[in-house]
Order: C-alpha cells, then sequence, then structure tokens
C-alpha cells in the first residue's frame, strides 16, 4: 500500500501543499445572523480543520440580490469582510488553507430577500418549479416567484460584484475563493439549455451559455491571480430545475474553455470542482436524474480527463468511494459534505476507519449556534 495515492496521501494543489485529500465541502448552514460571520462560523470551521487540510467555505453572498436562504453570510461590504478575518485567522492558526465560495442564487431567491422586495435577478424570466420550494426567513416554505431576467448591459455589473467580492476575500485573508457554478444558481441558469431561453450573446449556443461564467472567471483571475481561483460545476445535476440536454457536452464546453483561460494567462487555476451526479439522488431522493452509475462514471471521467489542472468530485461520497476514486485516478481531491456536518474529526475517523455519528437534517438550517453546528461529537481520546 505505501506507494498507492489514497485519500491520506499529501497534494500539492498549485501553490498549496495539502497534507491529506477530504476537502470541506461548501454547504449552506444559516448561522451568519444578518448576513455577518460570527464566533459561531469559527469554531464550526476551526473543528473541521486539520494541519494541511482544505476547507471551502459555505456559499458566500457577492451582492446584496444574491441570498436565497436566511442568515448566509456576504462579502460585499466592509463588516463582513472584516468579520470573515477573524474566521480566517482561526482557521490558519489550526493550519488548514481555506477558500471563500462566491455564491448568487440568481432566481433561486424570493422578494422578502431581495433590495426593495424586488424580483430575483436571473438569465431568464421562468420560475424555478413548484417541484422545488423555497426556505424563507419565518421558518415556513414558498413557492419560487417569477424572476426578471438581466439585461444585456446589466451583466457586466454582475461580473464586477465576483470581482470585488473575490478582492474582498483576499482582503479577509483567505487563500483563494471558488466560484459556484453549480447547482441550480445564478451561473448555471446561464449554462443549462432547460433554463436559459435568452436570444442575445448569453443565449442559445454553447459558446453563449458558457460567456457568462468565462467571462467572470477571468475578471476574477485578473483581480488576484488564477492560482487563488477555482470554479464549481454540476452539469449533470437537475437541482432547482437545472437540466441540460447534453450534459457531457456542457460540461466539456466548460472544461475547454477553462483550459484556455489557463493557457491564456500561463497560470492554472487551483482547481476545477464537480458535483458527481448522485449528489442529487442522495440528498432529494425524488428528484435523481434517470442515469445508470457508468453513465454517471463515464461523464466524470470524461471531464477528469480534459481538464488540464487539479480535478476535485463530491456528492454522496462515503470513505470507500473517496478511497476507490483516489485510487483509480479519478480524482486528486473529494469534498465530503453531510458526513462532514456530524463528524468535525471525518479526516481522523476515515484514517482510523472508526464509526461516524449521524446527521440530522432537520438541523441543517436552524440559526442556533450551537445545535446541529458544533455540538457534533469528536471521537474519544480513549480510542484515538
Amino acid at each position: 500500500m505505501a506507494d498507492t495515492t489514497s485519500l491520506f496521501s499529501p497534494y500539492r494543489m498549485g501553490k498549496f501543499n495539502l497534507s491529506h485529500r477530504v476537502v470541506l465541502a461548501p454547504m449552506t448552514r444559516c448561522r451568519a445572523l444578518n448576513g455577518i460571520p460570527n464566533q459561531a462560523l469559527a469554531e464550526y470551521y476551526v473543528q473541521r480543520s486539520t494541519p494541511g487540510g482544505f476547507l471551502i467555505t459555505e456559499g458566500t453572498l457577492v451582492s446584496p440580490t444574491a441570498p436565497g436562504f436566511p442568515h448566509v453570510p456576504g462579502i460585499y461590504n466592509e463588516e463582513q469582510t472584516q468579520a470573515w478575518r477573524k474566521v480566517v485567522d482561526a482557521v490558519h492558526a489550526k493550519g488548514s488553507i481555506i477558500f471563500c465560495q462566491l455564491w448568487h442564487v440568481g432566481r433561486a431567491s424570493h422578494p422578502v430577500y431581495q433590495p426593495g422586495g424586488a424580483a430575483p435577478i436571473s438569465s431568464t424570466t421562468k420560475p424555478v418549479s413548484a417541484r422545488w420550494r423555497i426556505l424563507l426567513p419565518d421558518g415556513s416554505y414558498g413557492t419560487y416567484p417569477k424572476p426578471q431576467a438581466l439585461a444585456t448591459h446589466e451583466i457586466p455589473q454582475i461580473v464586477d460584484h465576483y470581482r470585488q467580492a473575490a478582492i474582498n476575500a483576499i482582503r479577509a485573508g483567505f487563500d483563494g475563493i471558488e466560484i459556484h457554478g453549480a447547482h441550480g444558481y445564478l451561473i448555471d441558469q446561464f449554462l443549462k439549455d432547460g433554463i436559459n431561453d435568452r436570444t442575445d450573446e448569453y443565449g442559445e449556443s454553447l459558446e453563449n451559455r458558457c460567456r457568462f461564467l468565462i467571462q467572470l472567471v477571468k475578471a476574477v483571475v485578473n483581480a488576484i491571480g488564477a492560482e487563488r481561483v477555482a470554479v464549481r460545476i454540476s452539469p449533470a445535476i437537475d437541482h432547482l430545475d437545472a437540466m441540460d440536454s447534453n450534459p457531457l457536452r456542457l460540461g466539456l464546453a466548460v472544461v475547454e474553455r477553462l483550459n484556455k483561460v489557463q493557457r491564456e494567462v500561463g497560470s492554472k487555476l487551483t482547481y476545477l470542482h464537480v458535483t458527481q451526479p448522485r449528489y442529487t439522488a442522495y440528498g432529494q431522493t425524488e428528484t435523481g436524474r434517470p442515469g445508470t452509475e457508468e453513465e454517471e462514471a463515464n461523464l466524470m471521467r470524461n471531464l477528469r480527463k480534459t481538464y488540464e489542472g487539479t480535478f476535485m468530485c463530491s456528492g454522496g461520497y462515503t470513505r470507500e468511494l473517496g478511497l476507490e476514486a483516489i485510487a483509480q485516478g479519478d480524482a486528486d481531491l473529494v469534498s465530503y459534505g453531510r458526513l462532514f456536518i456530524s463528524n468535525p474529526d471525518l479526516v481522523q475517523r476515515f484514517k482510523l476507519n472508526a464509526p461516524l455519528s449521524k446527521y440530522n437534517r432537520k438541523t441543517f438550517y436552524t440559526q442556533d449556534p450551537v445545535v446541529g453546528y458544533t455540538d457534533y461529537p469528536f471521537l474519544s481520546k480513549s480510542r484515538l
């Protein structure tokens, strides 16, 4: 086994030296009261930090129009940026590397979250279907409203929001940022032909549907450097109606354009993060996209083979599936979400092959700073 690459082998991710390949996936947790990171967030991320480990924050808002959940953190003003610094400093003190995931939900929002009660913005005027419900600030669930489609001339301003958020993240001490281009949120609403019904230069052809993402990537790369920028996509996931007629073709189109950006700037992005289609089946059992395991593996392997750089996968991975993905060369890094919620010491448990604590889905999105957030148990010292 000594010469076999495993989940616990070190990895050089761009300019970062990782001691293992188990990554904390970005997960919305709704604990940043009024959008400001606080002590509870610092404790949560520190609990999941390991020397040489890699963490990605929850989706962090790039502008006042970006939210679609209650009490999610932002990084578009000075107060938020300074508050994040305390979280980042605490994680760095544990020896971990941390990236900030930049997020705009687009149409997956509601007037209650929008400045002046306006309609959410998107690539389209089509709302998310009634099959999905939105969590409202009072804890109830509502239906998604009709969004307003961004005018062509408005899009550069949104690109600039991401650019400024990336600069703020570096000012807050983050090691880099991940652009959230997945899971049916704003960027995905441009990428997927099941949503994007535009007829301008951001619609119809693959080239046009990829334009918004690539403009964003270039703007952020120019601002903070390619080696601090990562991208997340989910071509085969139908979360929030984000369907595409040919997920593999879309994924390859994005990958080829990211490769081109890397060649143009003469530097690689930090990584590409792709969510396995299995994520939907596990996360929302009633909405799993039809597709055999073989088809899913083929999609991931094709993207992996085509992308010129570090490849991270996520979506329903267990310890065994993660070990297999790394050993077979299907990924360089594996990110874990739900298992990391209920097992702050997940890396240690995986190393020991120790039993895992079960998570409680009911407390994923509550505002309690402790319950279901920082109160999950560590392995007792006697077991180590």
